[in-house]
């Protein structure tokens, strides 16, 4: 592990809450999805009047969104992806409820990026619903020789992130996504596997362990390769496309309920 890394890391592992016991919060995340899959057994998410609704990730979750717009239910904060369909759909529904959408993502980011971020572009927020899309870069990086991090950094780093949260927002409802990746497309081929599975089954682990709402993308984009070809959904194997994006749209907001 380079220095540099390390010294960032242990620097925002140090500010992390370390406690093993979590603050009793809602948990999250039922309903099965258009796709056929189910998010969780848990309850939905719960959107109060006047809510704010954060999405943080990479590149997936940025999709070109202007970083100069800040205010809320912006168009061009909210990017081109599943977090602007997710928004739209979001105020759509529930025009009473004067909710508040933001969209954080920074493309290229590892769960240690957003922990480097996190006070101005997460806590300073305040959201009452957080989802988290990220990983695939933990992986992908790795696997490119840019990045010497292992799944057991990427699971602690979470973790030590999420607790970091859930100190100072003690009822935030947590949402979490599974990083995916779609097979014999460009980037991603045999040499990805087994290795990125585990990424995978991290990230459902802490979504258990923090009673985050759970979104299994993967099956997702496995089932929808059944009516068109993995290409179809995302062109380079990672990224989505329109379509991707709107697979990925739907299957967050059932997660969310009134």
């Amino acid at each position: 592990m380079n220095e540099k890394y390390d010294l960032m890391r242990r620097d925002f592992l140090k500010k992390a809450s370390i406690a093993g016991m979590l603050a009793a919060m809602p948990s999250i995340g039922r309903a099965g999805l258009s796709a056929g899959n189910k998010v969780s057994s848990a309850p939905r998410v719960s959107l109060k009047e006047g809510a704010v609704v954060l999405f943080q990730g990479d590149s997936i979750t940025d999709a070109g969104r202007d970083k100069d717009a800040t205010s809320a239910n912006n168009g061009n904060a909210l990017g081109r992806g599943y977090a602007y369909l997710a928004a739209c759909e979001l105020l759509y529904q529930y025009p009473g409820k004067n909710l508040s959408v933001y969209n954080k993502g920074i493309s290229g980011n590892k769960v240690y990026q957003l922990a480097e971020r996190w006070e101005v572009d997460c806590l300073s927020l305040k959201p009452d619903v957080l989802s988290i899309l990220i990983g695939v870069n933990d992986y992908w990086h790795k696997h490119n020789g840019k990045y010497d991090g292992t799944v057991k950094v990427y699971r602690d780093d979470y973790r030590a992130l999420l607790n970091r949260t859930l100190e100072q927002l003690p009822d935030v409802q947590l949402v979490i996504g599974e990083p995916f990746a779609v097979k014999d497309v460009k980037a991603v081929d045999d040499s990805w596997y087994p290795e990125f599975d585990e990424y995978r089954a991290a990230a459902r682990e802490i979504a258990e362990e923090f009673k985050a709402a759970f979104i299994p993308y993967q099956s997702i984009f496995d089932k929808a390769e059944k009516s068109a070809a993995g290409a179809y959904w995302t062109p380079d194997g990672v990224h989505p496309s329109l379509a991707g994006a709107n697979l990925m749209a739907h299957a967050w907001m059932e997660a969310v309920g009134k």
